[in-house]
């Protein structure tokens, strides 16, 4: 028997799919979806754009009036997000390939038609705490 989940573990399911397709439309790769990492790190998408490997962090609002979505990745947020990028390398080998931090705000909740979609594209950089290998 499967459980239902919880209505804003939901929404963040599907404000993960909306910005998947919405990264799609624009010609991204999707990698890897809810990558779990570890049992502490997780990453909400992994993707090819180019060349590039991107690393997004999905934030999903009901209405705009909840904050902004760079407010919502705070310097807390940002080093989680380094560190699992960080070991997600380590266990793919780190390919040579240049990374990047993006961020995508979707504004709506499920049944929405249209919801809002905004990409912020390197919106913050690798946690200084982190070194990659050149």
């Amino acid at each position: 028997m499967r459980l239902a989940l919880p209505f804003h573990l939901r929404t963040g399911v599907w404000g993960e799919t909306q910005a998947e397709l919405f990264l799609k439309a624009k010609g991204y790769r999707i990698l890897g979806r809810r990558v779990r990492v570890t049992a502490r790190d997780e990453l909400d998408l992994v993707a090819r754009d180019g060349e590039v490997l991107v690393f997004v962090e999905v934030k999903t609002r009901k209405t705009e009036t909840f904050g902004a979505p760079l407010a919502a990745v705070d310097r807390a947020k940002r080093h989680t997000v380094s560190r699992a990028a960080v070991r997600y390398l380590q266990r793919v080998r780190y390919p040579k390939v240049y990374i990047r931090f993006d961020v995508v705000e979707v504004i709506g909740q499920d049944g929405d038609a249209n919801p809002v979609v905004r990409h912020i594209e390197n919106a913050f950089t690798l946690d200084p705490q982190y070194r990659l290998p050149i």
